[in-house]
Order: C-alpha cells, then structure tokens, then sequence
C-alpha cells in the first residue's frame, strides 16, 4: 500500500523548494548585473547617441542617457525606456555630473549647424564645460571616456582626403566657429587630461552621417533633401552643386565608435570614421529625387560663409588599428533613410 507524506509537509517542501529556486535567480541575476558595464552616454537622445544607446543595451550593458532634449528627442529612446537596463537623465552637460560609471561616451552638443548656431555661447559651453565635467568624472570613477569630435575641425580643408595630422583651415571667427573651434579646443582638453591625469581616453573625428531618427528640421544636406522631395518642394543647393561631401551610414559609424572605445589604451586617436565615397552634391539631389519619385525642381541659393568646398576623410588609421571600413553603400542606406523620413512626414 503506497503511503503519502501529510499535506502540511507536501506543502513545506514546495515552499522551501520555491524559495531556494527563488534565491538560485536572484544570486544568478545579480551576478550578472554585477559583471555588466555601467555606460554613460552624454547626448543619448540624440539621433547618434540613441542609436549608440540600442547598441550598448543589445551588447549586456547598463546604459544611462543624459540628455537636456535640446535637439535629442524623447522619441529617439521611447522603445528604450521599458528595459530594466537603461536609465534617462535630463540634464545639461555643462552642470557637474554625480554617477558611478566604467565608460562614458561624451556626444553631447547639437551637430547641425541650424541648431548649433542658434546660440553660439551655449554651444562652446555644452562642447568645453561638457568635455571638462566628463573627464572629471572619469577621474573621479577611474572610466574610460570617448570624445564624438567632428570633421568640422578640418574648416574647409586644402588637402584631400584629410587625415589626421592635417591641423585644417578653420575661419575662428565665423558663424560656424562656436562649433569647429569649440571641438578643437575639446579634443586639446581631452589629451592635456591624458597627459596630466593619465585618464584613459579616445578620440573619434565623426565625418557625415546618415540615417533613420534624424530630425526633419535637422538642416543638414541629405535630411533636407529627402524632406523636400517627399513633401515636392523645391530641393535648395546652396552654390553651384559641384562641391563634394561624403556620407556614412549610422550602423557603419556607431561600429567604429565601438571598435576605437575597444582599441588598446595606447591608442588614443584621433581617428577618422567616415565614408571616403565622394559625391557631388548636385548629383546627391538628382538621386534622392529619384529614388522618392519626386517631381521637385532645383534651386540655387548662394553659399553659407565658411561652407567646405569638400570633405572627404583619409580612413587609414581606422583601418590599421581598428580593422573598420564602412559597410553600407550610399543607395541602400539613403532607402531605409528615405522610408523612415516617409513615415515621420505622415504622422
């Protein structure tokens, strides 16, 4: 005759059986958040820096944004903010930070020249103050840190392609200087900070980039295009159109921005990551009319002061050091570009 243990016992056993299993998770799930890198990324609303934020939180990592939603959009992180793993911030960059973290991306300013000449003073501050308070932090929390600096600290460049050793040809005292000078003066602070403090930087010249989350008020050539031909308004080129521009794909750059924050500690850049593609304005227009099956018209409108006749980046070291090249072509990313821009337009 099988004989059966009391209920009150059956039930004991099951709870304390539930509560070691209980315990077995919690031990498991906090020794790996334990292991997970704690990643600040400054500007993470951004279109750069929301798409380096899906990146880091895809690759294990604990991943905080701060951003003050200048021209970083809320939108950009809204499909981010249910997972456990990512934390927002709204705060300035140029006001002390106060967090533990192991690596800090410093992307925050607006990279468009319609919203970084909006205030001039403000956009120096965001890029120094915001250099100088995230290599504070750095020391303070012993983290790595990488600096998004730009092309723009070529000017408008009288060798091509640029590469790293080129000191530019930058007008310090135009409309565009707040921003070229104020990531100049950026990069100065970051490697007076690896000399003094020895704190563990890296340097990234970020060259054009594309891509779904731009702003359809972002001012730039290939947003501007796409918005004009989708809503058949008139495309604007400032000059003749023959100027040249090279453009990446936002996957292409954020793999490089990884790759040179994993490079060894004795490589601390200045790389360049950008497409060495060159075309000619002119002829970016006439495709992304075609491709938007759009009937709009050119228009000539005179140049900006300090516009760059060309811009085109030397990737050498990048691909030396880094094994980095770009991946995507102009035609395949300008679609998926194209149809997100198609879907913001209609809502």
């Amino acid at each position: 005759m099988i004989e059966f243990l009391p209920f009150k016992i059956c039930r004991t056993i099951l709870i304390v059986y539930q509560i070691i299993m209980i315990k077995n998770y919690i031990c498991e799930v906090s020794f790996n958040e334990f292991l997970m890198k704690k990643i600040l990324v400054t500007g993470g609303a951004g279109f750069i820096g929301s798409h380096l934020c899906e990146k880091l939180l895809e690759s294990g990592h604990y991943v905080i944004c701060l951003d003050n939603f200048f021209s970083g959009r809320g939108k950009n992180i809204r499909h981010l903010r249910n997972n456990r793993y990512f934390r927002v911030i709204e705060q300035d960059v140029t006001e002390k930070i106060h967090i533990s973290c192991d690596e800090i991306y410093n992307l925050a300013c607006p990279a468009s020249p319609v919203f970084y000449q909006k205030d001039g003073i403000k956009t120096i501050k965001t890029i120094v103050l915001g250099a100088i308070n995230t290599l504070e932090l750095a020391i303070k929390t012993g983290a790595k840190i990488l600096q998004a600096s730009t092309s723009e600290i070529y000017g408008d460049p009288q060798i091509h392609p640029q590469h790293e050793g080129y000191r530019g040809y930058v007008n310090m005292l135009g409309a565009r200087s707040c921003y070229n000078e104020g990531k100049r003066c950026a990069e100065t602070i970051f490697m007076n900070y690896n000399r003094q403090e020895k704190v563990n930087i890296k340097i990234v010249r970020i060259f054009n980039t594309y891509g779904p989350r731009m702003r359809t008020d972002d001012g730039r050539v290939i947003s501007n295009f796409i918005v004009q031909a989708l809503k058949g308004n008139e495309i604007t080129i400032f000059g003749d159109g023959s100027q040249t521009r090279s453009f990446q794909y936002i996957d292409d750059l954020i793999k490089g921005i990884l790759l040179t924050m994993e490079s060894p500690d004795s490589f601390t850049g200045p790389v360049n990551i950008g497409n060495p593609a060159e075309i000619k304005i002119i002829d970016l227009a006439q495709i992304i009319i075609k491709m938007t099956g759009s009937r709009s018209k050119i228009k000539f409108c005179s140049l900006p002061e300090d516009d760059p006749r060309q811009r085109q980046p030397d990737i050498s070291l990048a691909k030396a050091v880094l094994n980095w090249s770009p991946e995507m072509n102009l035609q395949e990313g300008l679609k998926m570009t194209i149809d997100y821009f198609k879907k913001e337009i209609i809502h």
